[in-house]
């Protein structure tokens, strides 16, 4: 039995050796790791123990006792209230270190690699020049308070809104929309949805903004279809803000954790807005998944293309294609691309973005990959790139089994989520070499991790 140092409520002195994958800083009091947000490597720090597990405790940053070179003033007055960023408090040059040693320290853990051999292969994180106003889409939801309706992002392991008028990390265009979204459903009395007594309308407010041609689409998310003034609501935010080029309404009845309903009804506009990543142009309906940092996406997908090496003489398959960006990007240089996703309209959209961008070597199915490219495979089809993609959660035995049964010359691993990349990571090795990491700052001021893990089979 492990009797902790600490109890509920102690305050104690500690030094930061480390940053956790969650942006916290982790110093150890007499041998016992202990987390605590807000505080930097190399800081002294006093803080007050909030919980004790079996091998570990979290505790609140009371004082800096000793100050690390790399704390800034956060540029947002609500960080630390609002659980959107992580990092305010870090210099941004900090920050992309730090990034790099939690993928290097992730697959040193999990995936039982030397810590030489990962800082070798493990390449400086690519950043940006403006860490702000980067977020092309935002995904709010609605409350009330004594003064109106409200808008904003949960606090931190809570779900107490705190009220977000003007995000630092989103688009300006973004933002401004949303304060008119939000006064006009104040004006038509649209009131907020309540989970507990099942009254009220409007969920959320998803307002995406095109960083080339700067349209802008909104979709309401409603509990029901109980309000009747929608098309007037829509009219007048077309009329207030310009860029805005469609509106959306979807119902979603259900309380888990989904934003958007089954379906998306356009109210008025355009069915889809665009947006262009390099030499290509995608067009995107309102369910459509596209990343939210236009800028480092294509430095993103240029990093998947360099990594791929595809010839002429190559076919690839873009597993979790989406909406079919990546395959897209690589098709030019290919002789096929095959995509697959259990996405339908995701599926829908990446057949019409490959006409938009007049290739002809692309093709997508619907379904579950660990089905659709066995199929491919039978039929004569033989990869020589496989990209993937997935979700923070990862590779799932079944998809992980496949790509050891296909076995391409060369993987393609895009992860978001350092922990379970390096998890899967340890289940391929003895069939693959990782031949290098490349860390990629898709979410400035937070603490996700994306990374482009080129891996070659031995």
């Amino acid at each position: 039995m492990i009797i902790s140092p600490l109890k509920i409520d102690d305050e104690f002195l500690v030094t930061i050796k480390r940053i956790g994958i969650n942006g916290e800083g982790i110093g150890y009091y007499k041998r016992q790791a202990v987390f605590i947000p807000g505080a930097l490597v190399d800081e002294e720090v006093v803080a007050k123990c909030t919980k004790v597990a079996k091998n570990y405790a979290e505790a609140q940053l009371i004082r800096v006792k000793k100050k690390s070179s790399h704390r800034v003033k956060p540029a947002c007055e609500l960080y630390g209230k609002c659980g959107g960023c992580q990092l305010q408090h870090m210099s941004y040059e900090e920050q992309l270190a730090v990034k790099r040693s939690i993928l290097i320290h992730a697959v040193e853990r999990y995936a039982n690699m030397p810590l030489p051999v990962l800082e070798k292969i493990t390449f400086p994180t690519f950043g940006m020049k403006n860490p702000y106003n980067y977020r092309n889409k935002a995904s709010m939801p609605v409350s009330q308070d004594d003064e109106g309706l409200l808008v904003g992002l949960f606090e931190l392991n809570s779900r107490r809104l705190i009220p977000v008028e003007n995000c630092p990390i989103h688009y300006d265009g973004v933002n401004h929309v949303i304060r008119h979204a939000v006064d006009l459903l104040d004006d038509f009395r649209v009131y907020p949805y309540n989970a507990k007594s099942k009254k009220g309308t409007v969920r959320h407010l998803v307002v995406r903004q095109s960083k080339t041609s700067k349209e802008v689409q909104v979709t309401f998310v409603m509990a029901n279809d109980s309000f009747p003034k929608m098309d007037a609501l829509a009219r007048e935010l077309m009329q207030a803000c310009k860029d805005v080029k469609s509106v959306f309404m979807s119902i979603n009845a259900s309380d888990d954790h989904e934003i958007f309903g089954q379906t998306a009804k356009l109210i008025r506009g355009k069915e889809t807005i665009s947006d262009n990543l390099g030499p290509l142009k995608f067009n995107l309906s309102a369910k459509s998944f596209y990343q939210l940092n236009s800028e480092q996406t294509h430095v993103l997908y240029q990093e998947v293309k360099k990594a791929a090496k595809v010839t002429k003489n190559e076919s690839v398959i873009d597993a979790y294609c989406g909406v079919g960006t990546i395959g897209q990007f690589l098709a030019p240089a290919a002789y096929e691309v095959r995509g697959v996703d259990t996405n339908e309209d995701a599926i829908e959209d990446a057949r019409k973005n490959a006409k938009l961008n007049n290739l002809d070597n692309v093709s997508y199915d619907v379904g579950d990959a660990g089905v659709i490219v066995p199929k491919w495979i039978k039929s004569g089809f033989k990869p020589h790139v496989m990209i993937v993609d997935p979700p923070r959660s990862g590779l799932d035995t079944k998809m992980i089994q496949l790509i050891l049964n296909v076995r391409p010359k060369t993987l393609i691993y895009v992860s978001c989520n350092p922990s379970t990349l390096a998890k899967t990571l340890s289940k391929l090795r003895g069939q693959y070499k990782i031949d290098y990491m490349q860390p990629v700052d898709m979410f400035p001021q937070t603490a996700n991790v994306e990374a482009v893990v080129r891996l070659i089979r031995k």
